[in-house]
């Protein structure tokens, strides 16, 4: 299986980015250009929706919110867009896979995978990379292939900023040795969790306790 290491990730982002003039500045954008690299940004992610929906039938419907969302006018990156927008995360394993790292999220107050806004990273898997990095502190962390979960979730409203949808794309990111997290300003405290006992722990959020199932059914070759 293929993994994403940061920098492979970064280089992709970088790819869809124009070149600096000799003096550094930017040049002149070309729409036509940024439009076909948009338009292949988000056949990509549709036919990873696709993908997923064949992979998990019975989440089928969930796919086709998140196909309709990158379809709607708008950009679906930006957090501005309230009518609903991306966010990445990451069920972030350690090496032996059978623990993953929450985190206390200090906004909401649930034990959470590690995630956040896109800010127009129209790749999603460098949003999400990004967020593990930033969350954890961890390094060496890779990315496996593929949508690992999708979830559409409800944000109250915080700090004026109305409610609204979240559409989270989740990636598998596996920690290296190194398990010495740091806690963020973004969270109370992060904690490694058995995922066993996540899956059957009544209190965990409904979307935790989903990926830990699909987690080891994956182990059990069922995924």
């Amino acid at each position: 299986m293929r993994h994403w290491n940061h920098a492979t990730l970064t280089a992709v982002a970088a790819s869809h980015k124009l070149p600096c003039t000799p003096n550094g500045d930017n040049p002149r954008p070309n729409s036509m250009m940024h439009r076909n690299m948009d338009r292949s940004g988000s056949d990509d992610l549709a036919d990873a929706f696709d993908a997923y929906a064949r992979r998990w039938p019975a989440e089928a419907a969930t796919a086709a919110l998140f196909g309709e969302l990158l379809a709607q006018p708008g950009d679906p990156f930006r957090r501005e867009r309230l009518a609903g927008h991306f966010t990445a995360s990451c069920w972030l394993v350690d090496a032996g896979g059978t623990r993953a790292l929450l985190t206390h999220h200090r906004k909401l107050g649930l034990w959470l995978q590690p995630g956040g806004h896109a800010d127009g990273e129209r790749d999603l898997r460098v949003a999400a990379l990004k967020e593990a990095r930033e969350e954890s502190g961890l390094a060496g962390l890779r990315m496996e292939d593929g949508i690992f979960d999708l979830d559409r979730h409800w944000i109250p409203e915080h700090k004026r900023v109305p409610a609204h949808w979240h559409y989270d794309v989740r990636y598998v990111v596996r920690a290296g040795a190194d398990e010495a997290y740091v806690v963020s300003d973004e969270s109370h405290d992060l904690a490694w969790r058995a995922i066993a006992d996540l899956a059957i722990d009544a209190g965990a959020d409904d979307s935790v306790r989903r990926m830990a199932g699909k987690w080891l059914a994956r182990g059990a070759g069922q995924g």
